[in-house]
């Protein structure tokens, strides 16, 4: 009995690992085609709640690559200037992907993944 329950989580886990490796094997780059008005606050909002703060993007953020940097901002001084030294800061990057049909952005930080509703997308 413990022999065929040792045997079902297994073949569980196994089962699992499959299921995820075949939505990754879906995941083609992409860049963002006909980008307007909603596609744009799509996008904006997906990385600003993505960063829990709001960010400031080009219009033609993915429209020609499938990858988005954000460089946090260099601190300033009380007179307003840039801080002296150097911003050791790792970027934040996302990648934009076409999965199963939907424009995905991915935070590449934790794999993280939001639709981006309203926006057409192409494989690269």
């Amino acid at each position: 009995m413990k022999l065929k329950t040792i045997a079902a989580v297994i073949l569980f886990v196994i089962g699992l690992a499959g299921c995820q490796t075949l939505v990754a094997t879906d995941d083609l780059p992409a860049w963002i085609t006909n980008p307007d008005g909603a596609s744009r606050a799509a996008l904006q909002t997906a990385v600003n709640e993505a960063l829990n703060t709001d960010v400031a993007l080009a219009d033609d953020a993915l429209t020609d690559s499938s990858i988005l940097t954000i460089e946090r901002n260099i601190p300033g001084s009380l007179e307003g200037q840039p801080a002296q030294g150097r911003n050791m800061d790792m970027p934040i990057q996302f990648r934009l992907v076409i999965s199963g049909g939907d424009c995905v952005l991915i935070d590449q930080r934790d794999e993280s993944r939001r639709v981006l509703e309203n926006t057409s997308c192409k494989a690269r």
